[in-house]
């Protein structure tokens, strides 16, 4: 299954927005699995910040909204990974 009409529709546009676009598109439990790993993935994050009195924080970067360039870029990077997860199971 090839849920690209272009091959090359994947490198235009952001990583969220390619994200969203396959998400849609792409076998739903494929998705649904997809977004669970992430959200284990986070509630392991979570785990070890806490075991290591980190939350505080945690918190108080996500309550300030600090982002930068580096927060961006590993956003973007976890966009690309689903996709990438979901495209090669897809095919």
């Amino acid at each position: 299954m090839n849920i690209f009409d272009d091959e090359d529709d994947f490198l235009v546009g952001t990583p969220k927005s390619n994200y969203f676009g396959i998400a849609k598109t792409a076998n739903q439990n494929i998705v649904e699995m997809e977004l669970e790993k992430m959200f284990q993935r986070l509630a392991i994050a979570e785990k070890i910040m806490e075991e290591k009195g980190l939350e505080e924080e945690h918190e108080n970067l996500l309550k300030s909204m600090v982002i930068d360039k580096e927060l961006e870029d590993r956003t973007n990077s976890i966009f690309i990974e689903l996709v990438g997860n979901i495209v090669t199971q897809c095919e």
